[in-house]
């Protein structure tokens, strides 16, 4: 922050220069020399106020105002409008009190004869007309709290630490962030041409090999009833090709290809040898792919040997995109269902809802009162937003109205919503309720861990009448829930608990299907399967489990991972000082077909194959990018081009934006 405050003066002070405003650039100068903080001090701000008012700077006043509601108050949810109303209420009558008490009649009158239009309708105006004609008004008992010195402190560090507030969770200037900007844009402007160059290359190598491919296709097994010539979906084509065309919309391969013929020749020519070595030993299907990745340092070999075979990495990490609008360390990112949101929240409860396609832009800023520890979309409409509280409170916001429509009270006794689940069918949702403990979302090193599982319940709601259905039956006892997951149709509901047990939940009886004790410590995290036959689960002892719930929770597969992608989460500071995360969002994620994984990481996310236990985890793709702990992942997954979110403590959120390479 400091080095961009300090290169941004830097650049209006060449400004001035080349403009020749010599006054003002001298009292840049002396105002910068006296400034310690290198960065937004808002006390300034209250300084400034002061002075417009002692100066009787009405205009002035009314002006700054306005800049501030329009710059920071009208991006606030509706809630916080009486807040600022009220604000504005006392700053109006900050300035009346001290025209009186430095008697100056003159300036009363004046106000009330400019502000008369304004004021007039409120309410809470319609006293203060008469006040100057009110001989004494400091001894009046309608005014006389107003010349207070108790009133006006209270007044001036209430708006200090609005603002204060305020500035934390908005978006910086803009001359603060054109830097990074014009770094991103300039780095996404050479990844993009170094892929226009790929996809010129590739095309032009599918365009000299057709003839080639259609005689050594491999053909489907031979069949008495497949004498027929196959049909084109029988052939498989491959991937980037698919993809080539894709992106060639209304244009055809002739014309593409006499456009381009020059460009695809010269970047040929300069191919490495190896590559057309490895075209030649491998498969006709994969001749296409066998050009060196330039989008990324850790999966530059997209074509390896594994047992004297050539195997081809499953995805091409396209560009990296990183969203800096949080303060504090990320709970919770997730992607609604339509791929086109995303919502993150902080440990400092403040909630972005943003998009990144095609821009990264945010679209909503949620700051709530009470702390929060979950988030859920709904599935209809997916505009909608759960957001559970530490307070025993769930808030349904409308991201496109940018409102809040209800706030429902669930339990005072087990105030802590630990995690939300909507229903597919977007007519109730499940959220899980527990008992206040000592650990909370973010502890320091040192602190006493919470020995024995806290008390919960699991309660089912309905959305449209917003009432509670249902108490959900927990065995052996009442435990807090901490992670909860639908099926695709919302018949079946599967939780991870407290006392290390998953319980599978019959959704139209209402009632527990299943339960096992699946890790030694918390369960933090749980998700079907792709082909929802079998459940994942995360849990305290680091163990990455796969269950098959045909068979009462039978093992089927088991993964070690190391601490890094399990939690706590450690961030260290200056003089030895940590920060400890315990695991509150989603720690793995699947790609859309269930055969590959990803999980957290002290500097990224990591990619892995899912194959069996005895074989282990298989990395295909470190994302990196990231300088301090993930502590939460998401996969969206949109045709071939996907995109996978990891978010740290350190307030970073990284797009990684994959291309699947289907064999």
């Amino acid at each position: 922050m400091a080095s961009a405050v300090e290169r941004t003066d830097d650049l209006v002070r060449e400004y001035l220069i080349y403009r020749g405003f010599t006054s003002t650039l001298k009292h840049l100068d002396s105002e910068i020399k006296a400034d310690k903080e290198k960065g937004f001090r808002v006390d300034k701000i209250i300084d400034q106020l002061q002075h417009l008012i002692q100066s009787y700077d009405l205009t002035g006043l009314k002006e700054y105002w306005t800049y501030l509601d329009r710059r920071l108050f009208s991006r606030l949810e509706d809630v916080y409008r009486p807040t600022v109303n009220k604000l504005r209420t006392s700053l109006y009558r900050f300035y009346i009190i001290h025209t009186v008490q430095m008697k100056n009649p003159e300036k009363t009158q004046e106000f009330f004869l400019k502000q008369v239009l304004e004021l007039q309708a409120q309410p809470e105006w319609r006293d203060w007309f008469a006040l100057p004609f009110i001989p004494a008004p400091e001894q009046n008992p309608s005014f006389s709290p107003y010349f207070s010195r108790q009133w006006a402190d209270t007044f001036l560090v209430s708006l200090h630490n609005f603002l204060s507030v305020l500035f934390q969770s908005s978006p910086q200037p803009v001359l603060l962030s054109f830097d990074s900007e014009v770094q991103r844009i300039t780095s996404v402007q050479e990844e993009s041409e170094q892929l226009r160059q790929q996809l010129f290359a590739l095309h032009g190598e599918s365009r000299l090999k057709k003839d080639e491919e259609m005689v050594h296709h491999k053909l489907p097994p031979y069949s008495a009833k497949a004498k027929d010539p196959p049909s084109a979906k029988d052939l498989k084509m491959p991937t980037v090709s698919t993809v080539t065309v894709d992106l060639a919309t209304g244009h055809s391969r002739q014309r593409r290809h006499h456009d381009h013929e020059k460009e695809r020749k010269e970047l040929l020519s300069k191919l490495p040898p190896q590559s057309s070595e490895k075209k030649n030993d491998s498969d006709p299907d994969t001749q296409t792919e066998a050009l060196p990745d330039q989008t990324d340092s850790t999966n530059q070999t997209r074509v390896c040997d594994v047992g004297g075979a050539s195997v081809e990495q499953p995805f091409i990490k396209l560009s990296q995109e990183e969203y800096i609008e949080h303060h504090s360390s990320i709970m919770h990112c997730r992607v609604d269902c339509s791929g086109r949101r995303v919502a993150s929240l902080d440990v400092d409860g403040v909630v972005k809802v943003w998009a990144f396609n095609p821009i990264m832009q945010t679209k909503a800023t949620i700051m709530s009162k009470s702390p929060l520890l979950s988030l859920e979309w709904a599935a209809k409409p997916n505009r909608l937003l759960l957001l559970g509280s530490g307070v025993g409170t769930v808030k349904l916001y409308d991201t496109d109205a940018k409102k809040s429509l209800y706030e429902m009270t669930i339990d005072d006794i087990h105030p802590r919503i630990l995690s939300l689940a909507c229903s597919p069918s977007g007519t109730s949702f499940v959220c899980s309720a527990a008992a206040p403990a000592a650990q909370s979302g973010v502890v320091m090193e040192g602190e006493a861990q919470v020995s024995a599982p806290v008390s919960g319940q699991l309660l089912l709601w309905d959305t449209k009448t917003v009432k509670q259905q249902l108490q959900f039956a927990l065995e052996p006892g009442p435990v807090a829930i901490n992670c909860t997951a639908f099926n695709h149709n919302g018949n079946l509901l599967v939780t991870g608990a407290a006392d290390g047990m998953i319980r599978l939940f019959d959704m139209q009886r209402y009632e527990s299907a299943l339960s096992w004790k699946a890790h030694d410590g918390e369960v933090y995290s749980v998700e079907f399967s792709y082909d929802e036959n079998t459940v994942f689960s995360i849990g305290e002892d680091g163990k990455f489990v796969q269950w098959n719930i045909h068979r009462c929770g039978v093992k089927q597969s088991e993964y070690s991972l190391s601490q890094d992608a399990v939690g706590p989460f450690v961030l260290s500071g200056y003089s030895g000082y940590k920060q400890v995360q315990v695991p509150r969002g989603r720690l793995f994620a699947f790609d859309s077909e269930g055969q590959h994984v990803l999980t957290c990481s002290s500097n990224g996310g990591n990619i892995y194959r899912l194959n069996k236990a005895d074989a282990g985890l298989e990395s295909v793709l470190s994302l990196g990018g990231h300088k301090a702990p993930v502590v939460t992942v998401d996969w969206c997954s949109a045709m071939d081009c996907g995109t996978c979110l990891t978010a740290s403590m350190d307030g970073k959120i990284k797009l990684s934006t994959l291309l699947a390479q289907k064999p």
